[in-house]
């Protein structure tokens, strides 16, 4: 169940499941708008607009245990249509409960999973003003807008998998699916820049060689997306991340690249 702040808003709920957006009737052009995430890029909604794409807003917060269930299942869809290279853009906002940039990333880093993350704008990138502006009544709530700036879903729920959001394509609209990881590098560049060895693991010192990566924030997630260890390296490190047999996801970001790549552990 969403997280509802009034009896007023549980109640109007039973009676319309699909009007999570108050500041908007289905249909509506919204309001251009501009933030910056919490790894400062800017993000300006009539620019992607422009170029034919379609826009999903994820209106979160951090303590907010729902949100914390879909978070990464709104990454996996992010990172399934190409990390916003492609026709579907994904962002979320954190603007209420004083979500700062390190509030958001620490909620991304324990719940967002072992995908590519969505960019996310706390209160200190403008995110208050946008939640206001479309004004959900609850959260996590999910809305669409066209290539035309109209909202054409006010809230997408249940969301148990992806499915729930390819589910609101419009007819006609098919986007491309895009590896993330193939976008500006190839293989070999992905190699050049961060190793891990031995894979498969044997559970006792595992590597990570950041080659040409500096001051990175190493995290390790299982195939289902929990977080099982972080780290921050600067250079190259031996660990004992202590893990169980299994498949899981190692991801090296710094401010300017995310690696992700997959462990197997004997």
């Amino acid at each position: 169940m969403k997280h509802f702040y009034t009896i007023f808003f549980l109640l109007f709920t039973v009676v319309s499941t699909q009007a999570q957006i108050q500041g908007y009737g289905l249909n509506d052009v919204v309001d251009d708008f501009t933030v910056t995430d919490i790894h400062g890029e800017e993000h300006n909604l009539y620019t992607y607009t422009s170029e034919g794409k379609y826009v999903f807003m994820d209106f979160s917060f951090t303590t907010c245990s729902p949100c914390q269930s879909t978070a990464p299942i709104f990454n996996e869809f992010y990172d399934k249509y190409g990390c916003n290279s492609g026709d579907v853009v994904c962002i979320s906002f954190f603007g209420i409960n004083n979500d700062h940039d390190a509030d958001v990333e620490a909620f991304e880093n324990t719940y967002g999973g072992s995908f590519n993350h969505a960019p996310a704008v706390s209160i200190d990138g403008g995110a208050t003003a946008v939640d206001t502006n479309f004004n959900p009544s609850q959260y996590p709530t999910i809305c669409l807008i066209n290539a035309n700036n109209e909202i054409i879903e006010l809230d997408i729920w249940p969301i148990s998998n992806i499915a729930a959001l390819e589910a609101t394509f419009p007819t006609g609209f098919e986007p491309e699916i895009i590896d993330c990881n193939s976008i500006g590098t190839n293989d070999f560049e992905q190699e050049a820049l961060f190793s891990v060895y031995p894979n498969p693991f044997d559970g006792k010192q595992l590597t990570i060689s950041l080659n040409n990566l500096k001051n990175a924030n190493l995290s390790i997630h299982t195939i289902l997306g929990a977080l099982v260890y972080t780290q921050t390296l600067t250079d190259t490190s031996t660990i004992n991340p202590n893990l169980n047999t299994g498949t899981y996801f190692v991801t090296v970001q710094t401010d300017t690249k995310k690696i992700t790549q997959k462990l197997i552990v004997n």
